[in-house]
């Protein structure tokens, strides 16, 4: 699970992002804050993995939040969700290291579209080691950007990729589509789609396992 604090002045807007990300699977919301020295102080428990965060907050801003956090040895990841539409806010934010930026007010879509990318970024860049090569730094990047990856092939679901992503992330060695199938309650043919759209984009790998009689069996990971 991604541990996620939500961070917003309006006590009742910060219940309300909060609600909405515990309709997104994968995510775990691990408490709700209203100004920017609560936020840091729920951060240096080092248990957060990712923040919603409000520019407009009281004691200490959004944007100074944002700066203190990436002055720290490890921090969770940002994503600003925030009623300013002016391009310094979103210039800045990106530049102190916001993954994304939200304008308020938006749609639960909109917000389970941008927690889906950076749930599928966080799978490949969370890898250990060295990248294999340059299409693996692009793949996370476009995940990331939504760059191709918001457009699924006719008669997917984003909701059924969601789900398949969790089956494979809750099985780190890897699982064949049927245990897949299995885990996520769909046909193996119709979960094989999912699986072979995510190799297609670059977020899982296809791995033959040899040692049985027959074929090899083919086994999907997460990168």
């Amino acid at each position: 699970m991604i541990r996620t604090l939500v961070a917003d002045d309006q006590v009742l807007v910060a219940q309300a992002h909060a609600a909405l990300l515990a309709r997104v699977p994968g995510f775990e919301c691990i408490g709700t804050v209203h100004d920017g020295r609560a936020v840091l102080a729920r951060v240096a428990r080092d248990d957060v993995d990712l923040v919603l965060l409000d520019l407009s907050m009281p004691a200490m801003g959004g944007l100074d939040v944002l700066r203190a956090m990436r002055s720290q040895p490890s921090s969770p990841d940002v994503i600003v969700i925030s009623a300013a539409r002016d391009v310094d806010a979103v210039r800045e934010s990106v530049r102190s290291g916001a993954v994304h930026y939200l304008i308020k007010p938006f749609t639960f879509a909109a917000l389970r579209e941008k927690l889906e990318h950076y749930a599928s970024y966080r799978a490949l860049a969370s890898r250990e080691g060295a990248v294999t090569d340059q299409g693996e730094i692009d793949a996370a990047l476009a995940t990331l950007r939504d760059t191709g990856a918001s457009v699924l092939p006719k008669g997917l679901s984003r909701e059924t990729l969601t789900v398949v992503r969790q089956a494979l992330r809750d099985a780190p060695e890897g699982a064949g589509a049927q245990a897949v199938a299995d885990a996520v309650g769909a046909s193996r043919v119709t979960v094989r789609r999912y699986l072979e759209h995510l190799v297609e984009i670059g977020s899982v790998e296809r791995v033959p396992v040899y040692g049985r009689a027959g074929r090899p069996e083919l086994v999907y990971r997460l990168r």
